[in-house]
């Protein structure tokens, strides 16, 4: 595997809102591309199998389509007593949830790709977090779903806003991958793809 020259273009295979604000922390420039890819988990998948085999797929898509720029492609899930967890999409499956987390543990599964077809640079990385909920009463619930509404979150909640709130703790070896993208092990990436950071 080569390791592509330093360029300029750097794409992150995303229209996640949160992925690209947590990009922008490490100060590169960037653009992004929503890859069109279809997110079903394969028979007999695990969920690390999934998280993994989309992240890659994603930023696959996107370097097809820009084979001179680095792409970056992540994925997420939430898994619950060996059960993927989506998107609650809307107040009702939000309070399903996270009635059903409290004071339960809650698995995140946070996958990064780094790709470069050029040069066939290819590495990622699947970081695994863990969110212990406290005991959580339905008025807390009904009120922090009111103040947040993380509808389009995996889990139902924003770590890195009023969600924070919920958790007895969070074991983790990188706070921003529960946000979305684990920012530690995509700088290692970037570097090796041939970024200087910082």
């Amino acid at each position: 595997m080569n390791k592509p020259s330093p360029s300029k273009s750097l794409i992150l295979a995303s229209s996640s809102k949160y992925r690209k604000k947590l990009l922008q922390r490490l100060q590169i420039s960037f653009t992004c591309q929503s890859p069109e890819t279809d997110e079903s988990a394969g028979t007999g998948e695990s969920p690390h199998e999934l998280v993994a085999r989309l992240a890659a797929q994603k930023a696959r898509v996107v370097a097809s389509e820009h084979p001179t720029a680095v792409v970056i492609g992540s994925d997420q899930v939430a898994v619950f007593n060996g059960l993927v967890v989506g998107k609650p999409g809307h107040y009702q499956a939000a309070l399903e949830q996270l009635t059903s987390f409290s004071g339960q543990v809650v698995e995140f599964l946070t996958a990064v790709s780094v790709q470069h077809a050029q040069s066939g640079f290819d590495s990622q990385h699947t970081d695994l977090t863990r969110v212990f909920f406290r005991s959580l009463q339905l008025e807390e619930i009904q009120r922090y779903l009111s103040i947040e509404q993380p509808y389009d979150c995996a889990g139902a909640f924003k770590a890195e806003s009023l969600g924070i709130v919920l958790f007895d703790r969070i074991v983790s070896d990188d706070p921003t991958a529960l946000i979305g993208l684990p920012l530690v092990r995509t700088a290692k990436l970037l570097r090796a793809a041939g970024w200087q950071l910082p």
